[in-house]
């Protein structure tokens, strides 16, 4: 698989995992363990969010929405 088909798979599980966890706004954001991120999503968490125009959001107290 290529590098693009990687990063493509991995943010749409951790939107889905996101989405689960109720996280679609800055009021409803939640940390990676309330998301029930494993190791090497919390390691691509840190890629995704904060990109500009990105699906993932960051607040200033590490907590993740959509």
């Amino acid at each position: 698989m290529s590098m693009y088909g990687t990063q493509f798979k991995m943010e749409l599980k951790l939107i889905r995992k996101f989405e689960k966890a109720g996280a679609t706004s800055i009021e409803k954001a939640v940390t990676f363990e309330e998301a029930k991120l494993d190791i090497k999503e919390q390691y691509w968490l840190g890629y995704f969010a904060g990109v500009f125009l990105g699906k993932i959001k960051k607040t200033k107290n590490h907590r993740y929405y959509l």
